[in-house]
């Protein structure tokens, strides 16, 4: 089997680990990969914007399954382009991809179908004053976020009237996000336990990986800017079957069945970014497609063949039974070029990768490159230090996955030392 991988990041080299960890005879090329694709398939240089070319590149070499990794390709309309060609691909349409490429979108939908989500306001870009005449009546802390893509970073909490005002301005007339503040939406603060839970569906039928919860925060403590992500681990404690229940019949039913009633039906993985409020669960925001770093995690904890469930799911039909959590835990450190998320240096030697470490731990690759026989910092987000217990002993994990850190180094690099803070009590 030949499978084609779109993405250069954590996430997509953690799919493609795990899928040629149970398939040592697929071939596994990525588009464009990074630094340490090598021991496990083959970079490629696509330009994934054409669409054409990509489709050139799967019939040439006889791809079977396309796997999209980022989110904007998705939006932008690959898949549709894919399938169209007669591919089979894993990830959701143009039109699907809408409830992360367009927040607006996702909140009416939330709306019309009572999904439980924040109350909110959306506003245009013509609609500056507009927007901050509503929030001189709001209730501080509250959410701003950019509707459209912005790499994960496009939030910003205001604790008071002047911050929520300057991050208006700076969305939507500084353009600091780019197109992605051309619309803005303005929500309540929501209180409680975050959880991401990724549902790997067909558009009617689904299964639920364990639940992860991310580090969104640069600082130990959850405090400074937010990122893509400085960790994560899984499975969560908090998360019972009775939430589960109610995750399945208030949040996932009724918006795959929204989605599909929309001419959205959704084939792929729908990410829920979820908050356990005093409440009940709430929908914070949906990504079309697996979370990074919360991925990383949540892979090394189930078990079954994985490439079946996706190529199943692109089919068009899940085979629902094919994977299940395996009992254990998992937690995922990521280490950045220092200064991340703002500017930041790269090309600098990363030393220690031919270390031997811990049965129970993996260096995944996100930001790096292979050049001169060295591996070299390519991006803000380098490494990912994954260790995993199927004793679901998530203290041990934290262990050897900081251990790491004492043999794997470059300069300036930089990680946050509390990942799982709020899981382990030491």
């Amino acid at each position: 089997m030949k499978i084609l991988i779109i993405g250069s990041g954590g996430r997509e080299h953690a799919i493609g680990i795990k899928i040629f960890e149970q398939n040592k005879n697929v071939k596994i090329y990525f588009a464009p990969g990074n630094g340490g694709i090598l021991q496990i398939g083959e970079n490629v240089i696509l330009d994934v914007e054409n669409h054409q070319s990509v489709i050139e590149f799967c019939f040439q070499n006889e791809i079977d399954l396309v796997i999209i990794g980022p989110e904007q390709p998705l939006v932008n309309g690959i898949a549709d382009d894919l399938r169209n060609a007669g591919i089979n691909v894993f990830g959701p349409s143009k039109n699907a991809a809408r409830i992360e490429g367009d927040k607006s979108f996702a909140k009416n939908l939330m709306n019309k179908y009572g999904v439980p989500t924040a109350s909110h306001k959306t506003f245009k870009n013509l609609e500056i004053e507009n927007a901050i005449d509503y929030l001189s009546n709001g209730k501080f802390p509250i959410v701003i976020k950019a509707s459209g893509l912005a790499a994960g970073k496009g939030v910003i909490i205001a604790n008071d009237f002047n911050e929520a005002k300057s991050a208006i301005i700076d969305i939507m007339q500084n353009s600091i996000f780019g197109s992605a503040g051309e619309k803005v939406v303005i929500e309540e603060f929501l209180e409680g336990e975050e959880l991401s839970v990724f549902v790997i569906t067909d558009g009617k039928d689904f299964v639920i990986l364990p639940p992860a919860q991310d580090h969104k925060r640069i600082a130990d403590g959850d405090t400074g800017k937010n990122t893509g992500g400085m960790g994560a681990y899984s499975p969560i404690s908090f998360v019972n079957d009775k939430l589960l229940e109610e995750i399945k019949s208030k949040v996932i039913i009724p918006t795959l069945k929204g989605l599909e009633n929309s001419d959205s039906l959704f084939n792929g993985c729908l990410y829920c970014g979820l908050i356990n409020t005093k409440d009940g669960i709430k929908v914070i925001e949906f990504n079309c497609r697996f979370g990074d770093p919360e991925t990383q995690a949540v892979l090394q904890i189930v078990d079954g063949d994985f490439l079946e469930l996706l190529n199943s799911t692109a089919k068009g039909k899940i085979n629902k039974e094919i994977v299940k959590y395996n009992g254990g835990s998992a937690i995922c450190v990521v280490v950045a070029s220092g200064g991340y998320p703002d500017n930041y240096e790269k090309g600098f030697e990363i030393f220690g990768l031919n270390e031997k470490f811990d049965e129970n731990v993996k260096v995944i690759h996100a930001g790096t490159k292979f050049e001169n026989k060295r591996i070299l910092t390519s991006g803000g987000r380098v490494l990912n230090i994954v260790a995993f217990d199927k004793q679901n002993d998530l203290k041990y994990c934290k262990s050897k996955a900081y251990k790491v850190l004492d043999k794997v180094k470059f300069e300036k690099m930089y990680f946050r030392r509390d990942i799982g803070f709020k899981a382990i009590k030491l």
